[in-house]
């Protein structure tokens, strides 16, 4: 199936934008990759009443039908909710539904999980590239066992193979970040340091000028960053590609691989 280009940021693309973050439609894509392989075909999508929980909600709604899944059911939750198990006893009454998709950056993602275990619903959870953060997983305990998310390359560093063009950058960053921090690294620091260290790829090549650095951005060629290997180009100001996801999963309250 043909992968198509839903780029909110930087679609339409604009002269001086650039995004380092990886793209939302490749994170609704993997999940739906994944769940085509474990047979679910009918979902319910719950998403923070966010910038990005919107955002994420409709690239989840507008690429399912791709990929032969249908949405039984959404819910919004507001970004400062503390107890969603009224949200969540209502979706357990739809026997329809296969898994659930939580889209958020909130600590109330946490809540979802722990709530849904609460509750004895046992269907799969996957959670966004938001959930990219191990105090989540703290903060849910027990209940985030299992969950399935899309994630950077960079919360796995450890194990992967030496072969992998990005993990000597990996394993230095996320080094250097956690002795100065004395805090787990997470994908979203990873995405302010790929920012400038493009930057300064680029007035290395172009010198201190505007116009020839932001040039230099858009023919940036195969930069390892913590988000991915970047490839820009006049149409594409992101530069990565769904395989700067991986599928992780959360077993004994680390993030690993995941292995159906």
């Amino acid at each position: 199936m043909q992968i198509k280009n839903y780029k909110p940021i930087v679609n339409p693309v604009a002269k001086y934008v650039f995004k380092t973050p990886q793209k939302d439609s490749f994170a609704a894509i993997k999940i739906f990759q994944e769940m085509n392989k474990m047979g679910i075909s009918k979902i319910a999508v719950l998403a923070g009443n966010t910038g990005f929980g919107k955002a994420g909600k409709a690239q989840l709604l507008k690429i399912a039908p791709e990929y032969g899944i249908t949405v039984v059911a959404t819910e919004v939750y507001d970004k400062k909710a503390t107890d969603l198990s009224a949200v969540v006893a209502k979706l357990m009454a739809n026997k329809k539904i296969q898994a659930v998709v939580n889209w958020s950056i909130v600590p109330a993602q946490a809540i979802v999980a722990k709530n849904m275990r609460q509750a004895g619903w046992k269907v799969p959870l996957f959670q966004s590239h938001g959930f990219g953060n191990i105090k989540y997983v703290e903060a849910a305990g027990a209940a985030a066992e299992g969950i399935i998310f899309p994630a950077g390359r960079l919360l796995i560093a450890d194990m992967l193979p030496d072969n992998d063009p990005q993990k000597q950058l990996l394993v230095q960053y996320k080094k250097d970040y956690e002795s100065r921090f004395k805090e787990p690294a997470s994908t979203f620091g990873g995405h302010a340091y790929d920012a400038f260290k493009i930057l300064c790829r680029a007035i290395s090549i172009a010198g201190p000028d505007r116009e020839k650095a932001r040039d230099a951005i858009e023919n940036l060629k195969d930069f390892p960053g913590t988000g991915g290997i970047f490839n820009f180009s006049p149409e594409d100001h992101n530069g990565l590609d769904i395989n700067s996801f991986v599928m992780l999963t959360v077993k004994d309250g680390k993030f690993v691989m995941y292995k159906p």
